[in-house]
């Protein structure tokens, strides 16, 4: 680590507290409650609560396996991105040499390019892991939501802990899923390092603040909540989100 000066140092601090801080902050901190992601949850419960009561469910299936193609595509995005961090590090002398030719502003220890690559690598390995992991709860969720039985007057409880069941793993897989794209996000931030630590500094910046505008200030999440009442009336009238998942359609 020796090659680290102490500006890559502070730099690499700042790109590690921006990113835990910020999944701190959606996942864990009473902001949480503001956020989008926040009331994309609270849709993910209402939706099994809905779809217990179908009793034509098609429309819910083709949902949930778009929600795993699409975590299948990240996945197989972030395998290949790691393939090509594997291609970079074998070739650092050449990538060297061509950035020193054309007066391309890149590192040139060897040392300190190895460290970025293995760095980009872990952000990618870290991706990939969450997003196979988020295609392994879609799948249990989807397993559940067909084992769910169509109400009766007789069954309801049973019918409404099994679709409870089914939107929590719907919101865990929701959660990995989030996070994988956040480490997506992030390692553009980090690309910045190979131009230097002031710019590595100012993309993390920069990718936090689009972040947090995506998250409690953007137009999606206008539209989201623009309807959050309609959905979630008792809700909305005590001004918070709360969890769904207890709702019963069938009394």
């Amino acid at each position: 680590m020796s090659a680290l000066t102490l500006y890559d140092q502070a730099a690499a601090i700042w790109f590690l507290f921006a990113w835990l801080g910020f999944n701190f902050m959606i996942d864990h901190s009473p902001w949480r409650q503001k956020s989008l992601s926040r009331a994309m949850e609270d849709y993910r419960r209402h939706w099994m609560v809905v779809m217990a009561g179908r009793q034509v469910r098609i429309m819910d299936t083709a949902i949930i396996s778009g929600l795993q193609q699409g975590t299948a595509f990240f996945a197989s995005t972030a395998l290949l991105a790691i393939g090509g961090s594997f291609a970079l590090l074998d070739s650092t002398d050449t990538i060297l040499r061509i950035a020193g030719d054309l007066d391309i502003p890149v590192e040139q220890s060897r040392a300190l390019w190895e460290i970025k690559v293995l760095g980009l690598m872990l952000i990618l390995a870290y991706a990939f892991f969450k997003f196979g992991w988020a295609y392994r709860l879609f799948n249990y969720a989807s397993i559940i939501m067909g084992s769910v039985p169509e109400p009766t007057a007789t069954n309801r409880d049973r019918v409404m802990k099994m679709s409870a069941q089914a939107g929590e793993l719907n919101v865990l897989a929701g959660r990995h899923f989030n996070r994988g794209q956040r480490a997506f996000f992030f390692a553009i931030g980090f690309l910045g390092w190979f131009a230097g630590p002031a710019v590595f500094a100012i993309m993390t910046a920069a990718v936090l603040l689009v972040l947090l505008r995506r998250q409690f200030a953007s137009r999606s999440r206008d539209a989201v909540l623009s309807g959050h009442h309609l959905a979630f009336p008792e809700e909305e009238k005590a001004g918070e989100y709360t969890d769904t998942g207890s709702s019963n359609p069938f009394t």
